[in-house]
């Protein structure tokens, strides 16, 4: 499958996903909900539980009901891309580049988007024909990184992830980042009108 051409048109327009760790399945579609409402397509939900399988499963009926998909976070193994594709997740999400689960991903026809955080593994996803990349932890690596790396790499399409928030993501956004992931901020009442603004904005 041609997953560029899914993620440039999944991710065109929306320039965050939210991200729910560790929510029972009930919280998740909460704060699930509290994020369409708010105007983010795109909510994460990690599966390295028996739990997060069940909250993934639990927000994926309920997107289904707004037209809207729902991603499978951490997915690090062959298992879980199993998981992940039972549950009906739209796509799969990993902190790092693994070359067997992108091929299990692609494979049962769920887009892959690998973490990266080096020039080597850029490099390594473009050889696998991957070039949405996850910029993990952007934290660490800093807005800097991604404008730095689109030197090299300009058809790199990165969506940064760990440690965003309300503070910060404009700045990932500047530097060339075309999707930011939000986790904490979502359940900040302080931060959700700050997001909705850089909605607005973009």
């Amino acid at each position: 499958m041609d997953t560029d051409s899914w993620f440039d048109t999944a991710f065109d327009g929306r320039p965050l996903m939210a991200i729910l760790r560790g929510f029972d399945p009930l919280r998740t579609v909460e704060l699930a909900e509290r994020a369409w409402d708010l105007g983010v397509d795109w909510v994460e939900v990690p599966v390295q539980s028996q739990d997060g399988a069940q909250a993934l499963a639990a927000a994926v009926e309920a997107g289904r009901g707004r037209g809207l998909g729902v991603a499978a976070g951490t997915v690090t193994t062959r298992e879980r891309v199993r998981q992940a594709v039972g549950a009906g997740a739209s796509f799969a999400v990993a902190p790092g580049l693994d070359p067997d689960v992108a091929a299990t991903s692609l494979e049962a026809s769920l887009p892959y988007l690998p973490g990266v955080a080096t020039a080597s593994e850029i490099q390594a996803a473009g050889r696998l024909g991957l070039r949405w990349l996850k910029a993990f932890p952007a934290s660490v690596l800093g807005a800097g990184w991604i404008k730095l790396m689109h030197g090299p790499f300009p058809r790199a399409q990165f969506v940064a992830t760990g440690g965003v928030n309300a503070a910060n993501a404009r700045q990932f956004l500047d530097a060339g980042a075309r999707v930011v992931g939000v986790g904490s901020a979502l359940q900040d009442p302080a931060q959700l009108d700050r997001l909705a603004a850089l909605l607005q904005e973009r």
